[in-house]
């Protein structure tokens, strides 16, 4: 059974975030596909959904008519709660399956501190941990994502992991479960056998580790002489898969609520401390036709007002200027906000700036990563403090209020003098706003450096959680008096990323009694219990600050046998230039063979060498007057029910889009579509008479309107009736609204009822956000009378001050607890208005 659809899903926080029906959602029929799988992503689904890798295979393999992709994700604490509760387990959004009745469940590792997520997940479907302990009548279970590039930690809990892209190899792990599928006597042992085959594929099973007495690897051990290393899988080029443009929109708001376009692949910069500079080599840009084309079809199929050009290092990009000028001119007109997350300082010039001009001028993100030059020849970082500055004050001379710098503490040869630099810097920074008080023009953003497989920096040590706690106090007590806010990643969560980015398989058993003990989301820093991992150490024998150490560049690392394409001995090369503060230049202007690509089939892909001419577009001739003006009656009923007011406004405001409406928009900094609700209607109340007012900037018939709208609306919301009425008309004040109460137990007595008639005054409770208030229910509530013991007929006044919701109502008037109202259903049947 799905989530949304259990008898206690309206208990839990924010449950539009576990809806089905979201626009552009693929159903399949699992009985008539031959192979299923459940994409997990092991967080929210706000942060799942915002994933552009997630959107990708989830498209891609469901392109196939054969292969059926669903999506699950971690459940939040309540829903946990909820879910051992009523002994139910986690499901996927599409079907409600649970995780254990799919062929194969692929979970997605971005990061190294969702772990205990992953065990959550199996264990609330009843899969065991450990792989060996799984035979032929479990689901495969896999993983893909950055953080597999030191699978060792977890290594134990997968069949199989996928190194480096996943578009290619997915489809061949499901072409082989496929045909594993249509023979007879074929399981587990066979089908990875069959897997071992495809590039990117790493069987954990297929080696051993062995230690010495001090813990470090003596050797790892390959059981298969045909298969003694895993070499990443590397997609030639991006455009061999087509791209997901008919991305999901889900209800919820996501982290990144927004179209997002990868314009390219990999990054050519060479920063020493970035391991996804090196393990997405080569660089790998999309044709600029391409991403126009892209930008346009996935912004009319979603509705969104955001697009996002993502990239390790988008200015970077060969034709970003021009790319930039091009989508702006064709969708500006549309309001639609163009941006670039990903921006380096010397990549911007100055067509670039007058482009990012024309966004929202929120604020302006630089990351200098450390305080000084002598530091960032270190990482590096190809930027000097002049560059920095001269950027700061042409940001501010264009309109920015805010700039925020990013740092890293604990770099390698980092001294406190540097980060006195990163002080004076940010002081300097200030100063160049020009501005006079106490407002705030920068913020710092500091977060403590974590070395990673795979980087130069890989042997180099980790601070001590002491020590990053001491340099974090360091600068912010040296920015105390200044005008600039300090913030800073929680040190805590980074000691444990260290520790889980460079472990090996012992690991596994901590990370199961950390789960034990209740370790979940240790991403978030409100989740993440640093006594419990100490405990779980302590449990498993291991002495935590062993993976922080500097490792000799002769140590076997556990990741040794993972090939990301770059050769330990260029990283050697470069950690070496790092001693020497030697700066390495961008492999765009001459290859440094790091042994990337075989300049055969593997080569970087870029568009700077030919010449790009946009598609001339003829100007928007902008309307001086309005196209008219709709009233709006529309149903919320069915699961969207649990919308909040705002989450409301997104989807009909994302349907307009969808619609091609031209909507009139306000004036000023922030223009806001011209749509205006009349009431906001409790979460988990469902409606059949919603009313709304849009202004429109174009002349539309109302039945066309209506029809236009409706068929881009999800499942639940109807739009009922449209009528065009005077610019010059106001809103309506609603005087009443009726509600239809229904409790499947017979709770509504005629006895207490009519002592609630009798009585002058009758108090009820009402607690929200400010408190608890006590609000006298015989004024609010206008009519009211039983329809049979099941369900009742309320009339509530509508107040501008503070009012009663209906279950409020019933709660006080009837003498009901929690647990009695759990079941209620509550139908909005009329609104009265004045």
């Amino acid at each position: 059974m799905k989530i949304c659809d259990q008898n206690w899903f309206s208990t839990l926080s924010r449950p539009s975030r576990y809806l089905d029906s979201e626009i552009n959602t693929i159903y399949k029929d699992l009985s008539k596909t031959e192979i299923s799988i459940a994409l997990v992503f092991p967080d929210t689904p706000e942060v799942g959904m915002s994933h552009l890798g997630l959107k990708i295979l989830y498209h891609l393999l469901n392109s196939r008519e054969w292969i059926a992709a669903e999506r699950a994700f971690s459940p939040w604490p309540d829903l946990e709660d909820a879910l051992r509760r009523n002994d139910a387990p986690l499901t996927t959004s599409e079907s409600g399956r649970s995780l254990k009745d799919f062929d194969l469940v692929g979970f997605s590792l971005q990061h190294e501190l969702s772990h205990t997520n992953i065990l959550n997940a199996l264990d609330l479907c009843g899969i065991p941990f450990m792989s060996e302990e799984r035979g032929d009548t479990y689901p495969l279970i896999i993983a893909g994502g950055p953080a597999c590039f030191n699978p060792e930690p977890v290594a134990p809990f997968f069949d199989a992991m996928v190194i480096g892209d996943g578009e290619a190899t997915s489809l061949e792990i499901c072409s082989i479960l496929r045909k594993a599928k249509q023979e007879t006597g074929i399981g587990k042992h066979d089908i990875l056998n069959r897997l071992s085959r495809i590039q990117g594929v790493y069987i954990p099973s297929y080696f051993l580790m062995r230690h010495d007495a001090d813990g470090s690897i003596a050797e790892i051990l390959p059981k298969r002489d045909d298969y003694k290393w895993v070499n990443k899988a590397v997609l030639s080029r991006l455009d061999i898969y087509p791209y997901p443009e008919r991305q999901i929109v889900s209800f919820t708001e996501l982290v990144h609520d927004r179209v997002a376009v990868e314009i390219s692949r990999g990054c050519t910069r060479g920063c020493r401390f970035c391991q996804a500079g090196m393990i997405y080599r080569p660089v790998r840009e999309r044709s600029p036709e391409a991403i126009l084309n892209i930008a346009e079809k996935t912004l009319k199929l979603t509705g969104y007002e955001d697009l996002s050009l993502l990239s390790l290092s988008s200015g970077d990009y060969s034709h970003i200027g021009s790319l930039l000028s091009t989508l702006m001119d064709r969708h500006s007109s549309n309001h639609t906000s163009v941006s670039l997350p990903s921006l380096r300082v010397d990549s911007l010039d100055a067509e670039m700036m007058a482009q990012i001009k024309r966004v929202r001028k929120t604020g302006f993100t630089l990351a200098p990563e450390a305080g000084n030059n002598r530091l960032r020849r270190v990482i590096n970082k190809g930027l000097t403090q002049s560059d920095i500055l001269e950027t700061a004050k042409i940001v501010y001379r264009s309109g920015w209020k805010l700039i925020k710098l990013y740092f890293m503490i604990g770099l390698p040869f980092e001294e406190d003098d540097d980060l006195r630099d990163i002080i004076d810097l940010a002081e300097q920074i200030t100063r160049l706003s020009g501005k006079k008080g106490r407002r705030e023009t920068v913020n710092v953003s500091i977060s403590t450096f974590v070395p990673k497989s795979h980087t130069p920096f890989m042997w180099m040590p980790q601070i001590t959680l002491e020590e990053s706690r001491r340099r974090i106090e360091l600068i912010r007590d040296g920015l105390r008096k200044s005008r600039v806010r300090v913030k800073w990643n929680q040190p805590e969560l980074s000691w444990l990323e260290g520790i889980m980015a460079r472990g090996d398989r012992r690991l596994s058993n901590v990370i199961i009694e950390a789960w034990k003990l209740g370790a979940r989301f240790d991403a978030w820093s409100e989740h993440f219990k640093l006594d419990v991992w100490k405990e779980a150490f302590f449990r498993s024998g291991i002495e935590p600050e062993f993976y922080h150490r500097e490792r000799d560049i002769r140590e076997t690392l556990p990741w040794g046998h993972i090939r990301s394409g770059v050769t330990n001995a260029f990283f050697i090369k470069e950690l070496k230039n790092a001693q020497k503060e030697s700066f390495t230049s961008d492999c765009r202007e001459k290859c440094h063979e790091c042994g990337v690509c075989d300049h055969e089939t593997i080569d970087p892909v870029l568009y700077g060498k030919r010449s790009f001419q946009p598609e001339e577009i003829s100007p928007v001739r902008h309307l001086k007057q309005p196209g008219g003006k709709f009233r709006l009656t529309f149903t919320k009923m069915g699961n969207v029910r649990h919308l909040s007011h705002l989450e409301l406004g997104r989807v009909l405001n994302r349907a307009f889009r969808r619609a091609g409406l031209k909507l009139a928009y306000s004036k000023g900094f922030h223009p806001m579509p011209k749509i205006s609700f009349f009431a906001a209607l409790p979460v988990g109340t469902e409606s059949l008479a919603e009313t709304a007012d849009i202004e429109l900037a174009e002349h539309l018939d109302a039945d066309d309107l209506k029809a236009a709208i409706n068929r881009e609306l999800p499942e639940g919301i109807n739009i009922t009736n449209t009528r065009k009425i005077s610019s010059s008309e106001k809103k309506r004040h609603i005087k009443a609204s009726r509600f239809l109460i229904t409790l499947e137990e017979a709770a509504f007595s005629e006895a207490k009822l009519m002592e609630f008639l009798r009585s002058k005054h009758f108090e009820v409770v009402k607690i929200n956000k400010k408190g608890e208030h006590t609000l006298d229910a015989r004024k609010l509530v206008t009519a009211i009378k039983i329809v049979s013991p099941e369900q009742l007929d309320v009339t509530i006044r509508q107040t501008d001050t503070l009012t009663l919701k209906p279950a409020e109502i019933v709660k006080g008037v009837f003498y009901l607890g929690e647990d009695e109202l759990s079941g209620m259903k509550i139908l909005k049947t009329e609104q009265i208005f004045h």
